[in-house]
């Protein structure tokens, strides 16, 4: 069952782009689904329709927004490449525009089936507006001139709701919600036209004009994104060998220990034989994991100094050695010194 989902999971990190595609597509059709199985209630009320009108247009877009934002593993990097010090990489700005434009579309499908779904469905168009009907031209025009202004908007206001409506010898409610409903969908028809013009122009059209400059924010884009997957492998790979060699390290000194304190009282007259300690299988490879990395400290200087000054992009280039908090030091890297140890068993 572990293999299966470790083979889900490989896939799904191997296909993030249509992977998060068919999340933004799932969320678009929860978004739908949730208008169609909320429960719009006008307050019908001459100050409070277009403010619960607006909140119903505008607040659920905005939490889903801002929820295809979470669910988007780049949102980290893009933070994290934003805020580093630029140290020995520069920061491009247009890399990050790319990186924030690719999130941002993706993020919008959600909220534009919202808006499109509420302004063909007419009712929160209908609360807001109720109250500026024409009822000049779709009434009875002779009776509204004698009407004061509150009164007009208080039984105008209650267009939406057809169980309290009490102003049909002045306006027909069936006129003035088909009057309405017209223009929100028309209003929707045009906002999914403009919406899909704007998409077809930023995913075709503006490649075409900025191909080198899209080309070069495309390829530092997907470099930043893999870096950092390749530096959290080697990161989590480092800490397992870590680990592990530092467990067989304690227990081997226990079992040192518990030999010796049972030795100790039946030969205590004997010789002392020091004899080499037999490296278990396996303990070499997981000491080339260190990389040489083998004390806290260490560690901990190299996670700041990746932090604080990336190596420039510049392959076939020699590095200062670490010391401190950053990269010191302009002149060649010293040759290491490598041991070889032999182990004979008997």
């Amino acid at each position: 069952t572990m293999d299966k989902f470790r083979m889900i999971f490989q896939f799904l990190q191997s296909n993030q782009e249509s992977f998060m595609n068919g999340i933004c597509g799932i969320m678009a059709l929860a978004s739908a689904q949730m208008y169609s199985a909320f429960d719009f209630n006008c307050p019908c009320l001459p100050g409070y329709n277009a403010a619960y009108s607006a909140g119903i247009l505008l607040a659920p877009p905005l939490v889903l927004f801002l929820l295809g934002l979470v669910m988007n593993n780049n949102v980290s990097m893009l933070a994290e490449e934003w805020k580093r010090p630029p140290g020995r990489r520069a920061k491009d700005p247009a890399v990050l525009r790319y990186m924030f434009c690719s999130m941002a579309q993706r993020a919008l499908i959600a909220p534009v089936v919202w808006v499109a779904v509420t302004l063909l469905d007419g009712k929160c168009f209908l609360c807001a507006f109720c109250t500026a009907v024409p009822v000049t031209a779709l009434g009875n025009g002779s009776l509204a001139p004698g009407l004061p202004a509150p009164e007009l908007a208080r039984l105008l206001a209650r267009v939406p709701c057809p169980e309290i409506y009490d102003g049909d010898w002045l306006l027909a409610r069936e006129v003035a919600v088909r009057y309405l409903r017209c223009i929100s969908q028309a209003l929707g028809w045009s906002f999914v036209l403009l919406t899909t013009l704007l998409a077809f122009v930023v995913r075709s059209v503006r490649p075409c004009f900025t191909q080198a400059a899209f080309l070069k924010s495309k390829y530092w884009s997907h470099y930043i994104d893999i870096e950092r997957k390749l530096f959290d492998e080697t990161c989590t790979e480092h800490a397992k060998a870590f680990a592990k060699v530092c467990i067989q390290q304690f227990f081997e000194a226990m079992n040192h220990d518990l030999e010796l304190g049972h030795t100790h009282g039946t030969l205590a007259t004997a010789p002392a034989s020091a004899a080499a300690p037999i490296p278990p299988d396996g303990a070499e490879e997981e000491r080339e994991k260190l990389r040489g990395i083998t004390d806290q400290g260490t560690m901990n200087r190299l996670l700041t100094s990746w932090h604080k000054c990336k190596p420039p992009l510049q392959l076939g280039r020699e590095e200062p050695p670490l010391m401190g908090n950053g990269w010191a030091g302009g002149g060649p890297r010293p040759p290491r010194k490598e041991v070889a140890t032999y182990f004979s068993k008997v």
